[in-house]
């Protein structure tokens, strides 16, 4: 693949800067660090554009913050101003991360998501006996930055360019050389480009036909066992060789048994939730319910919050299931 070069100009063009901003701005217009950012648009925006054709971007400004569920992880959200920068790369470097990806990976890209990931799943489920799910052990924190870097580095030419994705992997770090941050638009680009040449690896190399990935939770479908174990072994020298990450325990067993898969159990002909994936969806719902009733939320920000979790139990696709989760969520479920 040739490598991208001269984009540059394209990121630190106005309009781009200008459409970053709306970007980086949307569900939160009214954050005080938004306003404040918005006063001055005008002069914030310049400042950037000659920070980017200087080489002078200033990175590492982070708030840290711990969310629970689905599990507990550290966030790391960058300033504002960073997140603008940020937008503005992704906005003219996306179609080159797109470039390098196989058809079924899902995360971080136009088109896919979790419920696309799922849908191709089940069709896999209905063709293959067996599968192998596979997931990367501390992934974000367990990136490596040279091995991160290397690649990057076969994407893009520009020496510029790799410059600022240089400070920016830089500016976080969980152990020495590694880590990218849980938070960042830049993070889930890095990390799901980082499992790319595994991807090729194993449709190219390997010759598994049926195969998917969302971010580092992975699927392998065959008729037989044997081969997937084969695989699991070839996918283990692989990463110790290229990235020196590792699985965690591995799950081998037939698709009629059920694959758990992003929140559901998959089967050939039907969905189930996660028992942890209803018990959340009732805790989240009861707690938006709550704060409506209480006018602590306003009926415009209880939809934001309703809306995403009604999608995520309607791939389950029973009607009175719904209603029963629902039902379950008017008691009190601390």
């Amino acid at each position: 693949m040739k490598r991208a070069n001269n984009l540059i100009p394209q990121i630190a063009d106005i309009d781009n800067l200008r459409l970053a901003f709306w970007k980086a701005s949307k569900g939160k217009r009214h954050a005080e660090n938004v306003l404040a950012y918005q006063a001055h648009v005008d002069e914030n925006l310049l400042l950037l554009r000659h920070q980017i054709l200087t080489n002078e971007v200033l990175v590492g400004d982070y708030h840290y913050f711990k969310i629970y569920e689905p599990k507990e992880r550290q966030i790391c959200a960058s300033a504002f101003s960073e997140q603008v920068l940020h937008h503005a790369i992704i906005n003219v470097c996306h179609p080159y991360f797109e470039k390098a990806q196989i058809y079924d990976s899902y995360a971080s890209r136009v088109g896919k998501g979790t419920h696309k990931a799922i849908a191709r799943a089940q069709s896999y489920a209905q063709k293959y006996r067996c599968f192998l799910k596979l997931d990367v052990r501390k992934f974000f924190d367990s990136i490596s930055h040279s091995a991160l870097k290397q690649q990057l580095s076969c994407l893009f030419k520009e020496k510029e360019l790799l410059t600022i994705f240089d400070k920016i992997i830089d500016s976080y770090h969980t152990s020495e050389g590694k880590g990218v941050p849980i938070g960042n638009l830049t993070s889930q680009y890095f990390a799901n480009h980082y499992l790319s040449g595994l991807d090729h690896f194993i449709k190219e190399t390997l010759a598994c036909k049926a195969y998917i990935r969302y971010m580092d939770d992975m699927l392998l479908f065959h008729q037989e066992k044997e081969t997937l174990k084969e695989w699991k072994k070839a996918i283990d020298t692989y990463l110790s060789e290229k990235s020196d990450n590792q699985l965690k325990p591995t799950l081998l067993n037939y698709v009629d048994r059920g694959i758990p898969f992003l929140g559901y159990i998959i089967f050939p002909r039907n969905l189930r939730l996660l028992h942890k994936s209803k018990m959340r969806f009732i805790r989240k719902y009861y707690q938006a319910e709550q704060a409506l009733a209480q006018e602590e939320i306003s009926q415009k920000e209880y939809q934001r919050k309703i809306l995403p979790l009604l999608s995520f139990i309607d791939q389950v696709g029973h009607v009175y299931f719904r209603k029963s989760i629902i039902l379950q969520s008017k008691c009190n479920i601390s």
